[in-house]
């Protein structure tokens, strides 16, 4: 891979990663209801099952999808069921830092697991694998979209909960924290959209 088309790659991996879609919205939420430094492991979550997925896809499991296409029909439904359930729980956080004094923002596993039902981190693998590998060198090439990506997504992401963070003294405000909640929460659903069609 020459160093153009690795500069390119890093565009790439830095557009998708910090556009807005579900991972970004979570953070989102979470920078703003648990505060940065607790929704680390969410950021670092996202960052290695992504860079999980992505080497998956390169192996293999890209083929697989478009060999048959039910299983990237049944992931696709399967985040979208979660995303949902995510948004509800999103919706209903009314306080910063607790929900019904339960609340917790999303663990390292449960952000890593996350990507491998996340349809646009599927849409983002699949085509960067694509784009990106070259057949004379197919391991190593999938090796740098996994290490391009691995460079840019962590740092992407965590602008997100970094913005959140930043919003909380406003949000401290019950009324607009829970207005700001359920806009997130509907944003989130609204984010399936393009993707479940």
């Amino acid at each position: 891979m020459s160093l153009e088309i690795f500069f390119t790659l890093l565009v790439f991996a830095f557009v998708t990663s910090i556009t807005p879609g579900p991972n970004n919205l979570m953070l989102l939420a979470s920078g703003v209801n648990f505060g940065f430094r607790r929704t680390i492991p969410h950021m670092l979550g996202i960052g290695s099952g992504f860079f999980s997925l992505l080497i998956g896809v390169g192996l293999g499991l890209g083929a697989l999808i478009q060999t048959i296409p039910l299983v990237y029909t049944i992931l696709k439904f399967a985040g979208g069921a979660y995303l949902v359930y995510l948004a509800y729980k999103i919706a209903t956080s009314r306080s910063l830092g607790t929900v019904d004094g339960n609340a917790r923002p999303m663990t390292f596993l449960e952000a890593a697991a996350f990507q491998w039902v996340n349809p646009k981190a599927w849409v983002m693998a699949v085509t960067a694998m694509a784009t990106y590998t070259a057949p004379q060198a197919y391991l190593v090439t999938v090796l740098i979209v996994g290490i391009a990506f691995a460079l840019v997504n962590v740092p992407s992401v965590s602008s997100w909960a970094a913005f959140g963070q930043f919003m909380r003294g406003w949000l401290s405000d019950p009324t607009r924290l829970k207005w700001f909640n359920i806009s997130m929460a509907a944003l989130l659903v609204v984010s399936l959209w393009p993707m479940l069609r």
